[in-house]
């Protein structure tokens, strides 16, 4: 096969200024270490594997466990050391920015300083922050200037269930929270109202895909909800975007293209915090599935990624 020169959205940096002052707060990812980095290293496994261009993006814990000076002093912090590395290695790397959400004013601000300054290619926001998801009326301040804009925004999951695992919560609560926080922008309308922001799902959305008929049923038991038919459903799930982040397998793509075709899934990696042999395989998975066409194959390598980041056209 052909280079793919694929583009990976799900990336991530790990920034010294940020690990330090997280790890000093007793704050850490839920594999219980931050993973090692450098940018160098980062473009080795790109080569490795085909990628083109990694938009990064800082992961969970993010900022909303600090108070609200200092998560943005380091989204700032995080922000411009990715700048950094936009300018070293301008067709290697691209960024989602780091937003503060305490306050709407702030993470505006923010918003505005890196896609209007630093020329980046969207904003990385978390599922939820505190007890409150992305459809809470709280954020519409945000989603309506992101929407102004037409923005790409990564959703990456968070979790702070306090709950006694044997494993790290990644590795069940990330799909399913990106599933709450899908469902809680369909069913309140925010993704109606802002239906110009291009969100982007972790992890194939987690387990939305395989309860799209559940979440139709179950409407008929919950006068809460909006009744909406299933075709209602399956159509709201289409207006999302999907990243493979840890995605590949037969069966989660099945079900994905199933209910949303291929026209809107893009490739992710998941590096660092998935290591290079698993970023291989996924990388390998992919090109070589039963279930995708070579025409589809390099849609989801690169094709569709460069409806949300035209600027890489020309490389």
């Amino acid at each position: 096969m052909a280079s793919l020169r694929r583009i990976d959205s799900h990336f991530h940096t790990v920034v010294p200024a940020y690990t330090e002052v997280a790890l000093a707060a007793g704050i850490g990812p839920t594999r219980g270490k931050f993973p090692d980095w450098s940018p160098e290293a980062g473009i080795e496994l790109m080569d490795a594997n085909d990628i083109e261009t990694a938009i990064t993006s800082v992961p969970f814990p993010g900022f909303h466990y600090f108070p609200a000076d200092k998560a943005r002093e380091l989204a700032r912090k995080c922000n411009e050391y990715a700048a950094d590395l936009c300018q070293r290695w301008p067709t290697r790397y691209g960024a989602f920015a780091a937003v503060p959400m305490h306050e709407p004013k702030h993470a505006i601000s923010e918003i505005d300083y890196a896609l209007d300054v630093l020329k980046f290619d969207g904003v990385c926001l978390f599922t939820s922050y505190g007890d409150n998801y992305l459809g809470d009326a709280k954020f519409d301040p945000v989603l309506k200037a992101l929407n102004g804009r037409k923005a790409v925004a990564y959703i990456h999951p968070a979790y702070s269930a306090k709950v006694s695992l044997s494993y790290p919560g990644a590795l069940l609560e990330y799909p399913n929270d990106t599933t709450r926080m899908a469902t809680h922008l369909m069913f309140t309308g925010a993704l109606e109202r802002f239906s110009d922001i291009r969100f982007i799902l972790s992890h194939a959305g987690g387990t939305l895909p395989y309860l799209a008929w559940r979440l139709f049923h179950c409407q008929m038991a919950t006068p809460s909800i909006p009744h909406w038919s299933y075709e209602q459903v399956r159509s709201a799930m289409r207006r999302f975007w999907y990243d493979t982040a840890m995605s590949v397998g037969p069966e989660i793509l099945k079900c994905l293209f199933s209910i949303v075709g291929t026209d809107q899934v893009v490739f992710g990696s998941d590096w660092p915090y998935l290591n290079n042999k698993a970023v291989e395989i996924e990388a390998k998975s992919l090109a070589e599935s039963d279930l995708l066409s070579d025409t589809q194959a390099a849609a989801i390598a690169r094709g569709n990624a460069l409806s949300l980041f035209p600027r890489l056209r020309t490389q």
